[in-house]
């Protein structure tokens, strides 16, 4: 048994040759080889002018440093940004709403309410300030209990919203709960999962996805705020994701390659199926408050083109996960059986990409439907009929953001999978075809 170059680029135990018959091999053949010198090359070529042409756009559409006004639901008093304060709550009960207290920075306890008739009873949270300029002192929040209205209780830590009121005096209120511990357990576990199954490859996988996220916060989300075209924005920030992504979680081989090209390729395709989408249907996304306060306060944005490079990022995902399983497939099919042709590993690999295709269908709607279920219960309730609820803005941006991705995704396998073929076909099947068989260049069967 001899060491050989495999199909993904790495060395292992390959097939053997017999000589002329004394028992041992005079090394005529090294196979299966992964591929043709020149495939290869025009692969890596292609693969490097990408590269350089998403760092010379990247370069081109970078973000300039001009500061963004913080929009008004944003602000505090001075204009500024809102500033945040941690909290815990120390005490809890019904009385009176209207105490002088609430809401300013004191020590000991809080001043009561009027004596006058008529007061609503309110939720009264003592809240000890642990951090910002009246750090040690505490505050009392009241609300009136009702749906919306926060359910504290003794013990809860709490973020507290800090502004200054007309005469500069610090004004406190509820912002939301503090769950940075919680969270951070949360992502422990799953590094711990993902690491302990996948080993160093997951642990690779976690380092790409940090940078995924940092593309997006260095580079797509000031690119965007900056007025910078979305769908050049998009297929750049997309691009730079998959180069480091796939190569970081699989390994710089024949194989990552096949599954890279293929991914960029359909990253391309789901941007211009995006584009006709979002045209054919008069999508807005003003359904959504998030985009209407996008375009009310950041006037820079455009809203269509925030979708579509929502659109096209959010194909990525599914995508990586459908060419590097194809990619893979053919390969070791190729690797298997080193006397088959590329129509057979085309074919064989084909039959793997179906089977993945039907699965992360349901995957794409369903993601969907399990993140929209209190959108779809209202609409349950509101009497509309059936079309006019999925024709509507809301739904009918999912349904086109799902259908362009199952769309993207279909079209990814074949065109992965035939990339794949050409690069793991072992040159060595050729030649066996042509062989004798027996004699002093027959090939030994794999054991």
């Amino acid at each position: 048994m001899t060491a050989q170059l495999s199909p993904s680029g790495e060395t292992g135990p390959g097939l053997q040759t017999r000589g002329h018959g004394h028992g041992h091999g005079h090394g005529h053949f090294e196979g299966p080889a992964p591929v043709g010198p020149t495939a290869a090359r025009v692969v890596v070529g292609i693969l490097v002018a990408i590269a350089i042409a998403v760092i010379g756009s990247a370069a081109f559409l970078w973000p300039s440093n001009a500061e963004v006004e913080v929009p008004l639901p944003f602000r505090n008093a001075g204009g500024g940004a809102v500033a945040t304060e941690a909290g815990t709550v120390v005490s809890q009960d019904l009385g009176p709403c209207g105490s002088p207290s609430a809401g300013r920075a004191f020590s000991g306890d809080p001043a009561p309410p009027p004596e006058t008739s008529g007061n609503i009873d309110c939720q009264r949270s003592l809240v000890t300030i642990e951090s910002g300029p009246n750090e040690g002192t505490r505050t009392l929040l009241e609300s009136v209990p009702g749906p919306g209205q926060p359910n504290l209780a003794v013990g809860d830590n709490i973020r507290l919203v800090r502004q200054t009121d007309s005469t500069g005096t610090p004004v406190y209120a509820f912002n939301d709960y503090a769950r940075g511990l919680s969270l951070t357990l949360v992502v422990a576990v799953f590094v711990l999962a993902i690491v302990a199954v996948a080993r160093w490859r997951g642990f690779r996988a976690l380092l790409g996805l940090g940078f995924a996220f940092g593309v997006l916060t260095v580079f797509t989300l000031p690119a965007l705020l900056d007025g910078k075209p979305a769908m050049p924005v998009a297929l750049v920030s997309g691009a730079a994701i998959l180069y480091v992504v796939l190569y970081l979680a699989h390994g710089v081989n024949l194989r990552t390659s096949s599954a890279l090209l293929g991914t960029l390729a359909s990253m391309v395709l789901a941007a211009v199926l995006s584009t006709a989408a979002i045209g054919m249907t008069r999508l807005t996304g003003l359904s959504e408050e998030q985009n209407v306060n996008v375009q009310a306060y950041v006037g820079t944005v455009s809203i269509t083109g925030l979708l579509l490079a929502g659109f096209i990022i959010g194909s990525l995902g599914v995508l990586n996960d459908v060419t590097i399983t194809q990619a893979s497939a053919a390969f070791e099919i190729a690797s298997i059986n080193e006397s088959s042709s590329r129509r057979e590993i085309f074919a064989a690999s084909m039959r793997v990409g179906r089977d993945h295709i039907a699965s992360t269908v349901y995957t794409l709607v369903l993601a969907y439907a399990g993140g929209a279920l209190p959108l779809l219960l209202l609409f349950s309730v509101s009497g509309d009929s059936v079309t006019n609820v999925l024709t509507g803005d809301a739904v009918a941006v999912e349904i086109a953001r799902s259908a362009v991705g199952g769309i993207a995704l279909a079209l990814s396998v074949p065109l992965t999978t035939a990339i794949a073929v050409l690069l793991a076909r072992p040159r060595i099947a050729a030649t066996m075809s042509r062989q004798p068989r027996g004699g002093r260049h027959a090939l030994a069967r794999r054991p």
